[in-house]
């Protein structure tokens, strides 16, 4: 009786969409059709082979990547990124230094600001014309001659998209590795200090082996979210200029195409994908903390 009313909302939220997903991907479910799903003709895997043989899905070549391609180089660049970054930033955030306090705060800006706000204004920043704030900076500069398209440039655009996700995402690393540092016995690097342990010494024979844990758990963690984003690239460059990733061909599928049963059969992959990082991160990082 007690927990009726949050296993209805779990069911109604997360349950029943989930199960409904998979269902609509056998199915062949479009706007004709839309007013009656549940009488939608059943397809077997068909969605399930005209995702995989779609052109905007899988590898053509080194200058075109597919979505799922695109997708693994995206979230793994970034990730490794990400955490590169917010190791740096936690390293500099554990040394005592005047103002450390509002340092941290704004090292945290990038991950609490709203993801539309940030997101349009590197888009201003990025602007082809030449009143972008790039463009404009370059060309004052004279190391540019005219205004360039930087997120409309393919392989830039997916650069700059890491690049994007990395500043975006690296204070979440710096919070975990941070908190991992603060936790690390002192007295390890006094008796190194006594040893006669230089700073790259203590780093590489205390500080790696005490972060190794975090930085494993960080990393399986933010892969998974970032394999699983949308929002950036959407509002970034809305998938195009070789920036097509899996999240945004769902969308592609389901609402501009209109055919829900194939954007259905893709999001299962992508849940598939998902499925086996948690996998291993339920093998590994949590089987080894245990």
């Amino acid at each position: 009786m007690l927990i009726s009313p949050t296993a209805l909302i779990v069911f109604g939220l997360v349950l029943f969409p989930a199960i409904f997903s998979i269902w609509i991907s056998f199915h062949d479910v479009t706007l004709r059709n839309l007013n009656d799903v549940f009488h939608a003709p059943f397809v077997g895997w068909d969605n399930y082979r005209h995702v995989v043989n779609d052109f905007a899905f899988k590898y053509q070549n080194l200058r075109v990547w597919g979505a799922a391609v695109t997708s693994i180089v995206y979230s793994f660049v970034s990730t490794a990124v990400t955490v590169f970054v917010g190791l740096i930033a936690a390293l500099l955030l554990n040394r005592p230094f005047r103002g450390r306090g509002m340092a941290r705060a704004i090292f945290l800006f990038p991950y609490i600001a709203p993801i539309v706000s940030v997101a349009f204004v590197w888009r201003w920043i990025l602007d082809p014309r030449p009143s972008g704030v790039l463009n404009d900076l370059l060309m004052r500069l004279g190391t540019i001659d005219a205004p360039r398209a930087y997120l409309a440039t393919r392989g830039l655009a997916l650069l700059l998209v890491i690049i994007f996700t990395a500043w975006r995402y690296f204070p979440f690393a710096m919070l975990m590795i941070l908190a991992r540092l603060q936790g690390i016995d002192k007295t390890m690097y006094e008796a190194a200090s006594v040893d006669g342990a230089n700073a790259w010494d203590k780093f590489r024979n205390i500080t790696m082996p005490e972060l190794r844990y975090v930085l494993g758990a960080v990393f399986l963690l933010r892969l998974i979210w970032t394999f699983n984003k949308f929002d950036d690239i959407f509002l970034l460059t809305g998938g195009g200029f070789g920036t097509n990733v899996l999240p945004v061909l769902t969308y592609q599928f389901s609402f501009r195409a209109f055919n829900f049963g194939k954007g259905a059969a893709n999001a299962m992959i992508l849940l598939v994908i998902l499925g086996t990082f948690m996998l291993v991160y339920a093998r590994t990082v949590m089987r080894e903390r245990g």
